[in-house]
Formats: structure tokens, C-alpha cells, sequence
């Protein structure tokens, strides 16, 4: 599986104890809480105790963390997380989301994490769905997520308030192509 979770100089892997630190600072940046209906800080004791239990089984936990880091040699940069959610077996269906710090974003290194990811949950977890919810001024996400693949299926109107603003969010889905016989 080595091999499929990297590409390109990208490379995603489990959270580790050593991560802790950065997600720390990513999950207490306020400006992203938005993204994930966040409404407090995480404490460094919550995140130590998700990364040591984020060996669970997808099966179990119906999510799954990656790690993104940017390889150069033998030298990593941890960049981002990407995430699965939501996760439904039955359905073969899950959400994903994609956080990249803010001075790694524009270089095309999210497009590789998020076919990597791709790659993962339709060849190897056999998905056939999925989903991601993106606010409909996030621009550069949309760019993202539709050079992907995904397409635009709904509009939930009004979904999130921001400040006194309610904000529409855009429904997008990448759904794999039935294959005739």
C-alpha cells in the first residue's frame, strides 16, 4: 500500500505521535473552524488521545486521517491532512475534506493528495461515492474538487452563518461510472 498512498512528491500516512504539534496549531486556527463546524479549541490531551486511537479500523470508526506531506529525498514536510467521513460500507459512500497550511496552498500539491485519496478509497476501500460540501465563495476548493472529478449536484441554500452572513453551501459528488457487463 506504500506505493498508492504516493505520488508525485506527495505522500499521505496515518497521524502519528510527533504530529500532534501540528495539529494543534491547524485545529486551533480559528479561521478554519468553519470548515468543520468547530466551535472551541482542541486541547493538546484530545488530540494526543485521537492520534493514539486513530489506528481504529475505518470499519469501526467510519473515518480515517491521513497525513500530507511533501517528500523531497528523504527529507518530509508534513503540509496538510486529508480526511474520509462519514463513511457508509453499505452504501460505498463517504465525505472527504482537505486542509493545507495556508503557505502550501496554489502549488497543485492539494490536487495530488486529493487523487491520491481518490485512488485510495475507490481501488482499495471499493468505494463508488464521494462527497464533499464546499461554501460557495471557497473558490480555489471548488477549482480543486472539480479538476478532480466531482461535479456540482445541490445547493444547500442559506446552510452556514458566518457572522451575520448565511452562506449557501455547494453539494458536489464524484461518483464512479457503472461499467457495462
Amino acid at each position: 500500500m506504500k506505493n498508492m498512498l504516493q505520488m508525485n512528491g506527495i505522500k499521505l500516512r496515518a497521524p502519528e505521535p510527533d504530529d500532534v504539534d501540528f495539529l494543534f496549531d491547524l485545529e486551533n486556527d480559528s479561521r478554519l473552524w468553519h470548515l468543520s463546524n468547530t466551535q472551541s479549541p482542541f486541547s493538546r490531551f484530545d488530540l494526543e488521545q485521537y492520534v493514539l486511537q486513530s489506528d481504529k479500523d475505518i470499519y469501526s470508526s467510519r473515518q480515517i486521517r491521513f497525513i500530507i506531506e511533501k517528500v523531497d529525498g528523504k527529507k518530509c514536510k508534513t503540509i496538510g491532512t486529508i480526511d474520509i467521513f462519514d463513511f457508509e460500507p453499505k452504501h460505498k459512500r463517504a465525505g472527504v475534506g482537505i486542509t493545507l497550511l495556508e503557505d502550501e496552498r496554489g502549488k497543485g500539491l492539494a490536487a495530488i493528495a486529493l487523487k491520491i485519496l481518490i485512488r485510495y478509497a475507490l481501488g482499495y476501500l471499493k468505494l463508488i461515492q464521494l462527497y464533499c460540501e464546499i461554501e460557495e465563495d471557497n473558490t480555489s476548493s471548488i477549482k480543486l474538487f472539480e479538476k478532480a472529478g466531482f461535479k456540482l449536484t445541490g445547493i444547500k441554500k442559506q446552510w452556514l452563518i458566518r457572522g451575520i452572513a448565511r452562506v449557501d453551501v455547494l453539494f458536489y459528488q464524484l461518483i464512479e461510472t457503472v461499467k457495462p457487463g
